[in-house]
């Protein structure tokens, strides 16, 4: 009798433990686009639901971005995305869907002002053509997101203000929104090592309002842009209380609402760090992944 029992506890175990396993995405860490527009290789790490392999459909897709120093597998690593995104799928909190965390490096994901960087040209025509045709994604507008924090969250905003045409919804984790401001008092040494590449050399004080600046600056373009346009795509943003570019995210929040643009404005208790950004990630896909249901 008792070896039954052992041995129904046995196969039990062996069963839930094989279906936590069947459960699990798989990741891909290092992927390769040979990019004409940059004149390089770029890195992308990618999570396939669990069901990609068996399954005949096609699957909606977030494009997640990293931080500032960060790389492609930072989601990866220090976000450890492969397990939330796991457990959201499985208890239904989001539906499957592709993610795909492509190397930024310290591009700030747009267009330098010299032309020496042309990421954003990179990313918008050569990136997620590639990943459409390279895996089973659904490509219509509906069906594709953009997320990412800090340098990421910044560009998640850059690229739903400005290609609203592309995406239905953005996510933005401590997005690095600065007002003109906030880069007219940077130290001379932050500003050259940081921006410098992207808006100006040697540039100080009022100097740094450079047209590129303007056109690029998140606050800029949500004021240069109309209600009806900026409505196009869906808004989750979210900045820890504690974390040095509140200012800058709770000002985007005021413009959104000054323009009566809807959105989702989430101020939590936390600072600029991965502790931060893992507790806010499921929300984060899980706003994104509503709108890939119907209603």
């Amino acid at each position: 009798m008792k070896n039954r029992i052992k041995t129904c506890l046995l196969l039990c175990f062996l069963l839930c433990t094989g279906s936590a396993f069947a459960q699990q995405g798989k990741v891909i860490e290092e992927q390769i686009v040979k990019s004409k527009i940059l004149k390089r290789n770029v890195k992308y790490t990618i999570y396939l639901p669990a069901d990609y392999e068996t399954a005949n459909r096609t699957y909606p897709v977030v494009y997640l971005l990293h931080g500032y120093s960060d790389d492609n597998t930072g989601w990866l690593q220090f976000g450890e995305i492969n397990r939330f995104a796991d457990q959201a799928i499985l208890d239904g909190t989001i539906p499957p869907m592709i993610i795909v965390m492509p190397d930024g490096g310290t591009s700030w994901y747009i267009n330098s002002y010299d032309g020496k960087e042309k990421y954003e040209d990179f990313f918008i025509k050569e990136f997620i053509p590639h990943i459409e045709q390279a895996y089973r994604i659904k490509t219509e507008r509906q069906y594709r997101g953009v997320a990412g924090l800090s340098m990421g969250g910044y560009g998640t905003m850059i690229y739903a203000i400005k290609y609203p045409q592309l995406f239905s919804a953005a996510a933005a984790l401590s997005a690095a929104v600065f007002p003109d401001d906030q880069m007219v008092n940077q130290p001379d040494d932050n500003y050259e090592h940081v921006f410098g590449q992207l808006f100006g050399r040697g540039l100080k004080g009022k100097d740094r309002l450079t047209k590129d600046w303007q056109a690029n600056s998140v606050l800029n373009l949500v004021q240069n842009k109309t209600t009806d346009e900026l409505s196009k795509v869906r808004y989750w943003i979210d900045c820890g209380d504690d974390d040095f570019l509140t200012i800058g995210n709770s000002m985007l929040h005021i413009a959104l609402t000054e323009k009566k643009v809807p959105h989702e404005f989430r101020m939590r208790d936390g600072a600029h760090n991965w502790t931060y950004w893992r507790t806010g990630i499921t929300n984060a896909l899980s706003f994104i992944g509503d709108g890939f249901r119907q209603k």
